[in-house]
């Protein structure tokens, strides 16, 4: 059966739930909308108090967190790079990507970027409970992602075979690297 409605939400787990409601909502502007505290997993039944925080992530989209002040203190996968897992949010423009790098740097926040990725780019930062974050403005055309779509099937096909970046879609990262070279030419 397909998906048709999208996503309800998504969670993850925070050290601290009022501090991440303040820092979505501070950082990004998300309005925090929902709480839910149990002492008991609904599902399980088992002992495990919680504070499960939402947060409008916009157009429908909600952003969960779980504080779990009885688990063992908060981790990550350390089999997994920093740069794997991560939350991506889409801003409108390239400059409300600049707007928006600004705002993080202003409050303290480290962030790397703008990266150009060819249809997209992106800055990269941290939430306080150690989530990557992402802020991503399209920059594509519909003929590049029509393109992108078009060779996807055979990318996938050709990595489980060979564990090797495909190149169906160098032309991507080409048009990423002449964009710099001419934004450094510029300087």
């Amino acid at each position: 059966m397909p998906i048709t409605s999208g996503i309800h939400h998504v969670a993850y787990r925070c050290k601290d739930a009022k501090e991440t409601v303040e820092f979505y909502r501070d950082v990004f502007g998300m309005e925090y909308t929902t709480a839910f505290a149990e002492d008991h997993v609904p599902s399980t039944g088992e002992y495990d108090p919680y504070m499960h925080v939402f947060l409008d992530a916009g157009n429908g989209n909600v952003l969960a967190f779980f504080e779990l002040p009885n688990q063992k203190v908060m981790g990550r996968d350390e089999n997994t790079p920093k740069w794997v897992q991560h939350i991506a949010f889409r801003v409108n423009s390239v400059d409300e990507l600049l707007a928006a790098k600004a705002r993080a740097e202003a409050r303290g926040i480290e962030v790397l970027g703008p990266t150009d990725h060819g249809i997209f780019k992106s800055i990269y930062f941290f939430d306080p409970n150690g989530h990557r974050l992402e802020l991503a403005a399209d920059t594509g055309t519909a003929e590049e992602y029509a393109e992108l779509k078009r060779v996807a099937p055979d990318m996938l096909e050709e990595w489980s075979r060979t564990k090797k970046a495909p190149q169906h879609a160098a032309w991507l990262h080409e048009k990423a690297r002449a964009a710099h070279a001419k934004t450094r030419i510029g300087e």
